[in-house]
């Protein structure tokens, strides 16, 4: 990330009714970027996947969604609290989370104390 680094933030309920809410905020963030349409569609389709796995961990809670974005990348953090990652360690939706995820982005971690999501992907233009 650059100087010139742009931080959105978004706080919804972690209610995966609002995942097209978070996945177009991130599709908008992503055009900050030079991103290619293309990449601009794998930044919706983590978003929303990372959004819907957040809902799982914390459900009904309020989630902070933080991007950061400049010419290069866009950051992603979905920031949970104390969820814990083990409630769903081995679950069907962790297994596709963490394959979607880890496909897509760049960068793509599980950090505790405090429970984030954090993701990067790269401009490809």
């Amino acid at each position: 990330m650059s100087d010139s680094m742009t931080t959105v933030r978004l706080t919804v309920a972690a209610d995966p009714h609002l995942a097209r809410l978070v996945r177009m905020t991130a599709a908008n963030v992503a055009m900050l970027s030079s991103m290619s349409v293309e990449r601009v569609e794998d930044m919706r389709m983590a978003a929303e996947e990372a959004f819907v796995f957040s809902c799982g961990l914390c459900p009904g809670a309020e989630m902070a969604i933080r991007f950061d974005v400049d010419a290069t990348c866009v950051g992603m953090v979905f920031e949970l609290g104390d969820a814990s990652f083990e409630d769903a360690a081995g679950s069907e939706s962790a297994v596709y989370a963490d394959l979607i995820l880890g496909a897509v982005c760049d960068e793509y971690e599980k950090r505790t104390a405090p429970t984030a999501l954090v993701m990067t992907l790269k401009a490809d233009v």
